[in-house]
């Protein structure tokens, strides 16, 4: 480990990069902390700690929601419309076409992905806002004028473009992705506050169910450490091909599936229709008609219900990784390629045979994958009642992310470091 250390810092260019990186993240954090101008920020703090669903979003935001900060949305309107990009690549032809010409492809369904963040950065910024007027009593919108109103929507989602223009500059660095490296300081930025909550209530009688917190946390790293990595290699060889006086292929290799495909895209998409509902429903809660009052506070005690909560979270993320892995897998384009590339499977023939033989390995490691999901995302539910540690709670969508995002950027400073050991041979 200290070797490897040694001889990132040894590269100049690598540890200029990185530098520059660590640079981006000290100005995302101190734009967290920027208030958008009119907003009366005093008592929210508390009220997103009572608010498990605003409190999710808040640690993605990186603590700015909670600030009502320029950049409070964080890269949340980036994400969803490139996962709305991503959905209509697979189900419009044009959009699918435009997505296998290369470079100048992907560069244009990028660029509808920035210009598609706009309307949902602005539609989010008036939802939130009405939302935290509305849970909170506080008179937020109430003191601002319309104009007012109008620029603190102008400036959250130029917050939000900021912070996609610093994700590109970071990327650009080749040392990680720079969008994940944005969630991730969000997320290692709420853990000196959680650390110090801590140790301001630690009570040394509770000294054995903080013991047994840190080792449920580190087994939760280690297993996320061991599916995100996992994968089934199904062997494949190729036909030996003679031309002229030359012998082409006859190599043996493998086709690599890893057991979690979808990554953490399911758990994105299971929070975002478990938002949904409590989310509407807190438009009319003071409606005229008390059906549709009582209705709306139903469902907000409803989704308040960890039991109903976990349960709903954890079928979300499962019915969600079959659905995603579906659409970005597939078995029949693999095969194809396999056929004409001369490939084939030990003891399968090409073609459906080998489709067939792939979807089914397929549906059995993502099950795998699916479980490992859904039992991640509802993980704070099964712990804090175990370990009574309620000022710091394993997140296990907090830690995949993590671990995912140091995992990726590993990998792209070893490429580096690799290529320049080439570079010096």
């Amino acid at each position: 480990m200290w070797e490897k250390i040694r001889q990132i810092w040894k590269s100049k260019d690598i540890r200029k990069d990185l530098m520059f990186v660590f640079a981006m993240l000290i100005v995302f954090r101190i734009a967290a902390h920027i208030p958008i101008p009119g907003i009366d920020v005093s008592g929210l703090k508390d009220f997103f700690a009572s608010n498990q669903i605003l409190g999710l979003l808040n640690l993605f935001s990186g603590g700015g929601m909670e600030n009502i900060s320029i950049v409070m949305l964080g890269i949340a309107p980036y994400i969803t419309a490139s996962i709305i990009l991503q959905l209509l690549t697979m189900i419009v032809p044009a959009l699918e076409r435009l997505s296998k010409e290369g470079e100048s492809g992907r560069n244009k369904i990028n660029q509808w992905t920035r210009f598609l963040t706009l309307p949902l950065a602005a539609l989010q910024s008036y939802g939130f806002i009405n939302i935290l007027q509305r849970q909170s009593g506080l008179d937020i919108l109430g003191s601002m004028s319309s104009y007012q109103f109008a620029t603190a929507i102008l400036t959250i989602t130029a917050g939000t473009v900021f912070l996609m223009w610093l994700g590109e500059l970071m990327s650009d660095r080749h040392v990680g992705n720079g969008i994940s490296l944005l969630i991730f300081a969000g997320i290692v930025s709420s853990l000196p506050s959680a650390l110090q909550q801590t140790i301001a209530v630690f009570d040394p009688a509770q000294i054995f169910n903080l013991v047994l917190f840190i080792i449920i946390a580190l087994i939760t790293i280690a297993v996320i450490v061991i599916i995100t990595e996992g994968q089934r290699n199904v062997p494949v060889n190729y036909a030996r091909r003679i031309r002229g006086h030359k012998a082409y292929g006859g190599v043996s290799t493998h086709l690599p599936l890893r057991v979690n495909m979808a990554g953490v895209i399911p758990i994105i998409f299971a929070i975002s229709i478990v938002l949904f509902p409590p989310m509407i429903a807190q438009f009319f809660v003071r409606a005229q008609s008390a059906f549709i009052a009582n209705g709306a506070q139903f469902v907000i005690d409803l989704f308040a219900n960890q039991i109903f909560y976990g349960i709903f979270y954890f079928i979300l993320v499962v019915a969600f990784t079959y659905f995603y892995t579906f659409i970005v897998f597939h078995p029949q384009q693999l095969a194809e390629n396999l056929q004409k590339q001369g490939g084939f499977i030990p003891g399968i023939r090409p073609g459906r045979h080998t489709e067939d033989y792939i979807k089914n390995v397929v549906n059995r490691i993502i099950l795998a994958g699916a479980l490992f999901l859904g039992i991640v995302a509802i993980l704070p539910i099964i712990i804090q009642p175990i370990t009574g540690v309620s000022t710091m709670v394993i997140g296990g969508t907090s830690l995949l992310i993590v671990v995912s995002v140091v995992i990726e950027s590993m990998k792209q400073i070893d490429s580096q470091l690799v290529m320049r050991d080439y570079d010096g041979l």
